[in-house]
């Protein structure tokens, strides 16, 4: 056990709360991040619990495959305790507007690692602003760029809600993982920025 990184322990630990919590309703109930019941119980421990558990068998699996592919490279850029903290804050801060939002409506719910997952593949786009990024294998992009793009279409979705996915905290996650990365490593930010201008497409080179 000693030899697993964070990012394979936390793999591991969503893989199985989330298994259990699909296959036992009174579980994911417990789990889940209800705005209407934090806000009237006090359940605060559901900002932590419903970032372990996930909607379906996909829904883990892109935010697991996410992780495995960004989670190890952003751990060993930050350390394994700047790594926990902020996987762990950008947990609970990315679902603060949602709470905040929903927190008069006994319908709505929300889980999964999104939050956290978003926050780690941000940080991996400061430490390497023009890494590719591939969507569906075949739409390639460097990393700045599909930041860029997902931020505004997870604010643009947000804006429009209606499609039972929880785009907010798909941005303050993501947020989250650019502000504690810039914090740590202020250095960093002019290092994007001339990567950035400096930057051309292929076809332009």
């Amino acid at each position: 056990m000693n030899n697993l990184s964070v990012t394979t322990i936390l793999i591991i630990v969503n893989c199985v709360v989330s298994f259990f919590a699909l296959n036992n309703p009174e579980v994911m109930n417990r789990l889940i991040l209800t705005p209407y019941w934090v806000e009237r119980k006090k359940e605060y421990y559901r900002f932590i619990t419903s970032g372990f558990i996930h909607a379906n068998f996909l829904h883990l699996a892109v935010n697991m495959l996410s992780l495995y592919f960004f989670g190890e490279i952003v751990e060993y850029s930050l350390g394994t305790y700047p790594f926990i903290i902020m996987y762990m804050a950008a947990i609970v801060i990315s679902d603060i507007p949602t709470y905040l939002k929903y927190k008069n409506n006994s319908y709505y719910a929300s889980l999964g690692a999104s939050g956290a997952v978003s926050a780690v593949v941000f940080a991996s786009i400061l430490f390497d602003p023009l890494n590719e990024i591939c969507l569906y294998a075949f739409i390639c992009m460097p990393a700045f760029l599909f930041g860029a793009l997902y931020l505004g279409y997870s604010y643009y979705m947000d804006k429009r809600s209606g499609d039972n996915i929880n785009h907010s905290a798909h941005f303050y996650g993501a947020v989250v993982g650019l502000v504690f990365v810039g914090a740590l490593y202020p250095h960093l930010i002019p290092d994007v920025l001339t990567a950035i201008f400096h930057w051309r497409p292929e076809f332009l080179r």
